[in-house]
Parts: C-alpha cells; structure tokens; sequence
C-alpha cells in the first residue's frame, strides 16, 4: 500500500477519491499528509472461501452506495473480488494492474486453476495495467487477455523510485554495517524480500555457501519477513558460514539496507517485475537476478547487473564470484544502474502517467 503513497497524493488533489484497504486504522494515511477517505475491507492473502464471499458482498455494496466512476485494484485476490464486484454493480471504468503471475511456476491442475482466476479478472476489468513489457507479452502468449485490453505505463513499475530516497549515503552505510558488525572491506550480499522458496532464497543461501569455499571477504543480509519459517533452514543450509548470514525482519527503511550492501540479489521464480532492483540501482549497486520475464525488464545483462538461470545454483554463486572478485566490473554495472533507474524509471515519470492514464479514461483527453 505504501508504495502507491506518491499516486495516492496525486490523485487526491485531482478526484474525490477513496481507498478501500485490509486495514484495522481509517485514519492510517494522515500521518503521510494524506486525508482522504477509507474504507476497511478485510481481504486475506490466501483463499478462504467464507471470508473472500464476505470481502465480495461488502465491495458490491460498497459500490452499489456510492456513485464512483473508476475503481482501480492491485494485487491478485484484491483484483479478482474488486473487479467481480465492479462489474456486478456496473462500475463504469475498472482497471487491475497486474504485478505477475502466481501460476508462473506452477503446473498441473494448479496452475490451470490459477490461469483462469486470473482469465476471470481480466474478463471483469475494462482496462489492465502490467508493471512490464514482457509481463504484458506473456498475459497475451497465454491468452490471459486481448491486447486493446493491456497497457504498460510509461517504461514500467506500478510506482516508480523516488531518487533522492534511494541513493548513497556513506554515512548510513557505516552505521548499518556497524550494527551488522560487517567490515568496510567485506562484499554485502543483500536479499531484501518475502522469505519464500518463490523467491529463491534457499538457493541463494546454498550458493552463498559455495561462493565461501572460494573466498572469505563476503557476507550477506536477509531482510523481510519470515513467511515461511526459513531462517533456521537457511542458516542450517550455510553450515559453518552462518555466521556470515545476517537477518532482518520487515523494514521501513530498505533504502538503508541497499546503502549499506555492494550487490542485491533476487533470484526468485517470478516477479512482475522486481521493482527492489531498481530502487536497488538508484542507490547505485547492481543485481544479481533470474532471468525471467518481468525482472529482465528491470536488470539488463551485463549492464546494470548479472542475470542467471531461474533455480541454477552453479550460475547464481559464479555471479556472485564475479562481484566479489571483480570490483571494476561491479562499480561499473552499478553506476550504469542508477543512470538507468533514473532515467527511466524515476518516480515523476510514473505518477504522471498514471495521471494521464485516468485522464484519457475519464476525460478522453491527455491531462494538462
């Protein structure tokens, strides 16, 4: 939710505007300078059929009482009840933004269950949002919706980075590896994320473990909430190096953490579009990531970071070789990276197409 905050600001001075969010606190917003009105709705994460029915009777008739003209959804089970609800109550303009896909790496039964949860949604929708290129091209490969449907704002992301957040700080830097207890010398490996088996984690701990049989100036940092009870099998996983494994829970300052470390890596099995990477990039450093759709949008080979195969342990420690032993081939990817996150994916440049966007819905017209 945080993360839309900038949108959130700009739409309020433009449109009466309501957020309906999973929320104990209506007034969570107004320590952001933000007052507008909000409307709790609990939706759950994971399907609960009883309580998604009460979130979907609670929305059509949240919608029902008021006169809204768009209603806009992000998040997978947020988007399948908002846009049912929209189109029951016919809410004229309902716009999803898809940020990927929860069937990628499933198969079987599963993931043609998914497919279709996500089919029903785009059914409902008027209009779809995707945070990348090639996430558009593979709800369109697997006929998850037509084209005149899918649009990508601007060079993609849902929010964009805010540059003048996520950049070098040697001073917080110093004091982040000082707590960690981390020397100036050592490379930092950071993962910064949902602790899940989606996001690779347990292949980046074993990877980080073959990278200490080469070298021993490396360390690195989970930070994120533990969702699945892995940080005792990660450090299980590390054996004898766990003690250069460093963890954080959630946090509300990553930007300091990415300070803080020489290479970010997500090695995850899909991504909308691995958003971490580019505010990882504004703060100067490079990525070590899968290559997949959505995260290849993000981090370009080579370039601004190394790519590896999805789940290829052998590829993902090589990396990570590669940043250790190579300083100038590091310094240089990650200064490519800023220059490129800021280019392209500054957070400006995303509030003002979201701006437009609804504007031409709205108004059929660009925005002044």
């Amino acid at each position: 939710m945080f993360f839309m905050l900038p949108h959130i600001r700009m739409l309020q001075q433009h449109y009466d505007l309501t957020i309906i969010v999973n929320t104990d606190n209506p007034h969570f917003l107004r320590p952001h300078g933000i007052d507008v009105k909000v409307m709790p709705v609990r939706i759950e994460r994971k399907i609960s059929v009883i309580q998604d029915l009460k979130a979907l009777f609670r929305l059509i008739s949240i919608f029902r009482k008021n006169d809204f003209q768009l209603i806009h959804s992000i998040a997978p089970k947020a988007g399948l009840l908002t846009m049912i609800a929209g189109a029951v109550s016919k809410i004229p303009i309902r716009i999803h933004c898809f940020t990927g896909q929860v069937w990628a790496n499933s198969s079987g039964m599963k993931r043609l269950f998914l497919k279709h949860i996500d089919k029903l949604t785009a059914l409902c929708a008027t209009h779809l949002l995707t945070d990348s290129q090639s996430q558009r091209d593979i709800l369109l490969s697997e006929k998850i919706a037509s084209s005149k449907k899918l649009t990508v704002l601007a060079n993609g992301s849902v929010s964009g980075v805010d540059p003048e957040r996520f950049c070098a700080n040697r001073e917080l830097r110093e004091g982040i590896r000082n707590q960690l207890d981390v020397s100036a010398d050592a490379v930092l490996f950071l993962f910064l994320g949902r602790l899940t088996r989606d996001k690779g984690v347990m292949d980046l701990a074993e990877a980080f473990k073959r990278l200490m049989c080469d070298t021993h100036n490396a360390e690195i940092l989970f930070v994120g909430p533990d969702e699945e009870n892995l940080q005792c099998k990660i450090i299980k996983s590390l054996k004898e190096f766990s003690n250069r494994a460093h963890f954080i829970g959630y946090t509300k300052t990553p930007e300091q953490y990415m300070m803080a470390a020489d290479v970010l890596c997500l090695p995850s099995y899909r991504e909308g579009f691995g958003m971490v990477t580019i505010e990882a990039a504004a703060t100067g450093i490079p990525s070590i990531a899968s290559n997949i759709y959505g995260i290849s949008d993000a981090v370009i080979d080579k370039e601004t970071g190394l790519l590896h195969t999805p789940g290829n342990i052998s590829e993902i420690a090589s990396c990570m070789s590669v940043m250790c032993k190579d300083v100038g081939t590091r310094n240089k990817l990650g200064c490519n990276a800023r220059e490129r996150a800021i280019k392209l994916f500054s957070q400006d440049i995303l509030v003002k197409a979201l701006k437009d966007f609804y504007y031409l819905l709205l108004y059929g017209k660009q925005s002044i």
